[in-house]
């Protein structure tokens, strides 16, 4: 090889390691590879960040706003209902419906997002049914990565377009995905709900969802047992201090639910609620922790009478989690400031797959951690309108909703997509075209627009952008291209597609389907060089494979989305997701070559 490639193969590999090694986010390993290859002098310096005004990168901001758009609008909402009345065919039927809803969603935004706006809805149903959240929540991760196999706007199809642009042969369309994605989803669908679903664990007791029982989220984490009555003694140094001056919380670890005085509940109470004596502080925290409390001139209680009370109180229990690109992650309760901000107590957080009720304040949250939180009607309102949070309970009648908004943004994205799909104007312009609409018509602000843009996708393609360049114009794409055609060459187009495809599956599970489409789209298009074909049929595969990551939680963030709500560990998803695979590439391939006439 030519010094330059021995370079870029270097930089490839090493970023491929970080990636693995989890050390550095995939978006930040992107964003150094770009640095390197123009200080390197691999790539011009005016090129170097030429990825960021790439068709992809446009289109993905775009759609994040649509999307966005439908969601803040309301308009996913008569799919959420369409969901609880379609829903109700036992397991096998709620399955159904969730995967389908999660598809029809994904042709239109970003996966998680598509996930987000389901999954209240889900929960809400699998209550009302009792079912197993265990059996619901990965096939509705399942539904998202599938139904994005049918259209171009999948951020990996993307990706794969872009690469054939750049190599000079044509991008794929709007449409281009649907002869192939379309059936392997209605057949995907089919297999999880009839027989996938069986092979997952019945997980109902750990993990449930909303409930109109007020015990039933206290009872799921176990609170009961951590439950504790303090009272203020008249002689207690805490007498007429505030709650934050109390050092309850900071001290013991302990989160405050509520203070009874006078026979009265004050819920959630503030920092700085006046301690007085014979108050009663009911506190979540570990019994010690309450006995070591006694020292500042507190009593311990039976706490069966202040159980009751709380479980007939008008304060309510819910399930919270961060929401798709949340502030949130990685700051503690502390730092957000919780309670002051809403009102609200949080009692336990299921993170790393188990109850933790103690310290809950200096926990730094994480994606896919589930809070549960006490408090008062308003208090849930206020987190409901947060775009940080995810309260999993489906919609009231009485929650705001503009139909007017809501059918005109719905409008607005339709006829987006409409001008995509029939190339009255090319995809990037139809999509940003469509968020400009929305803006106008002002059913999104401008804040908004910039908090609805999946940030993290943007740096990672930008980034990797130089890398795929370099890999063509250096000739080391069609190097590695020929090398693949020469150990598959008995098998012609066909079996080096099925390997392509394989290839980018299997590095999907440990470095996500969008970095393995990056690295392999080029190779693609150096191997249909090779052999003479369409470089479109061959990318297809990478692209195609680039969706199958059903293996683990790791290879695509809405498969950890759905981690804390299902109660799954690591070993739940390959349960599932291997006959998945095998089924999802055993009709990939013929599907691939029937439409690009490699058979």
């Amino acid at each position: 090889m030519l010094p330059d490639q021995w370079i870029i193969a270097l930089i490839g590999g090493a970023a491929f390691v970080l990636m693995l090694s989890n050390r550095l986010r995939p978006d930040a390993v992107a964003w150094l590879v770009a640095v390197a290859l123009g200080v390197l002098g691999i790539v011009p310096a005016e090129r170097v960040f030429e990825g960021f005004s790439s068709a992809a990168v446009i289109t993905i901001i775009g759609i994040s706003i649509l999307a966005h758009g439908l969601h803040r609008t309301g308009a996913t909402r008569w799919l959420s209902t369409a969901l609880e009345r379609l829903s109700r065919g036992g397991e096998a039927g709620m399955v159904a419906a969730v995967m389908s809803a999660a598809a029809l969603l994904s042709l239109v935004m970003n996966n998680i997002a598509a996930a987000a706006v389901i999954l209240p809805s889900a929960a809400e149903a699998i209550r009302r049914q009792k079912l197993a959240p265990s059996r619901i929540m990965l096939p509705l991760a399942l539904g998202t990565e599938l139904g994005g196999m049918a259209t171009l706007l999948t951020t990996g199809n993307l990706i794969v377009s872009a690469a054939l642009v750049a190599a000079g042969a044509q991008g794929y369309g709007l449409l281009d995905f649907v002869a192939i994605g379309g059936p392997i989803t209605v057949v995907g669908i089919g297999f999880v709900a009839l027989i996938g679903r069986r092979l997952l664990p019945r997980r109902d007791v750990l993990m449930p969802m909303p409930s109109e029982e007020p015990t039933a989220l206290s009872e799921a984490y176990a609170l009961a047992e951590r439950l504790n009555a303090l009272r203020v003694r008249a002689d207690s140094p805490l007498a007429y201090a505030s709650l934050a001056q109390s050092g309850i919380g900071s001290r013991f670890g302990m989160s405050i639910l509520a203070v009874v005085r006078r026979g009265r509940l004050i819920h959630a109470p503030a920092p700085d609620l006046q301690l007085r004596p014979d108050d009663v502080l009911l506190a979540v925290g570990r019994r010690e922790r309450a006995e070591q409390a006694t020292a500042l001139g507190l009593a311990l209680e039976e706490t069966h009478a202040f159980a009751r009370a709380l479980r007939e109180s008008a304060a309510s229990w819910v399930e919270v989690m961060l929401a798709p690109r949340s502030r949130a992650v990685g700051q503690t309760l502390r730092q957000l400031r919780f309670r002051a901000r809403f009102g609200a107590t949080v009692v336990a957080i299921w993170h790393g797959g188990r109850s933790v009720r103690t310290d809950l304040a200096d926990i730094p949250l994480e994606f896919g951690d589930t809070m549960l939180v006490y408090g008062s009607a308003r208090a849930l309102a206020l987190l409901q309108s947060d775009a940080d949070f995810l309260v999993l309970r489906a919609s009231r009648p009485e929650d705001r909703f503009s139909r007017r908004r809501a059918l005109l943004a719905a409008g607005i994205v339709a006829f987006a997509l409409g001008a995509a799909a029939l190339n009255v104007v090319s995809v990037p312009l139809a999509m940003m075209g469509g968020a400009l609409a929305l803006v106008l018509a002002r059913c999104l602000t401008l804040e908004e627009v910039y908090r609805a843009v999946e940030w993290r996708a943007v740096f990672l393609i930008a980034g990797m952008w130089p890398l795929a360049s370099a890999l063509v114009q250096s000739g080391l794409a069609d190097a590695v291209g020929r090398a693949v055609v020469s150990s598959l060459a008995q098998g012609g187009a066909m079996s080096v597609g099925a390997g392509l495809l394989v290839t980018t599956a299997l590095l999907g599970q440990i470095i996500s389907g969008q970095v393995s489409a990056v690295v392999l789209a080029p190779i693609a298009i150096g191997a249909a060089n090779a052999l003479g074909v369409d470089p479109r049929a061959l990318a297809m595969f990478v692209a195609v494979g680039s969706s199958i990551t059903f293996l683990t939680p790791a290879a695509h963030p809405v498969n950890a989305f759905v981690m804390g709500p299902g109660n799954y560990t690591a070993a739940d998803y390959p349960r599932i997701g291997l006959p998945l695979t095998v089924l999802v590439i055993g009709l990939a391939v013929p599907l691939i070559g029937l439409s690009s006439r490699l058979l």
